[in-house]
């Protein structure tokens, strides 16, 4: 049976990106991006944030660093991951993120921006 994994996200930076290296050398970096929804309850404007949490790895990764930066917008495909970790008592704790593999900058376009794509080969890719 076929599977798709695949998420579209138009959002805008919450910090700026944080790049670190994995013990094997390759580059990651992460960010989130907030998604906002507004709508109107009677005569009342209200508003929701989602934050998400992206990582973008390689030379994905090393375009986010450069050119994004905090308020930043920009759209963002790729394919959730959930990965899992032990906390301070133990307990076993899941989070899910976004891992990009296409970026598109939505600010105002400046001439040197570049789209970015990756073809994704999974056994490059570790648990952060």
């Amino acid at each position: 049976m076929p599977a798709l994994n695949r998420v579209q996200l138009i959002g805008y930076l919450g910090k700026e990106p944080e790049s670190r290296f994995t013990p094997n050398g390759k580059k990651v970096a992460h960010f989130s991006l907030g998604i906002s929804q507004r709508w109107k309850s009677g005569n009342e404007t209200k508003e929701y944030t989602e934050w998400v949490n992206v990582e973008a790895w390689g030379r994905l990764g090393e375009i986010a660093q450069q050119y994004l930066k905090k308020g930043s917008l920009v759209y963002i495909e790729g394919r959730l991951k959930t990965d899992k970790y032990e906390d301070k008592g133990g307990e076993t704790k899941y989070f899910s993120k976004v891992i990009a593999l296409m970026m598109q900058f939505l600010d105002k376009k400046s001439a040197e921006e570049p789209v970015m794509t990756v073809d994704e080969e999974q056994a490059e890719y570790e648990a952060a």
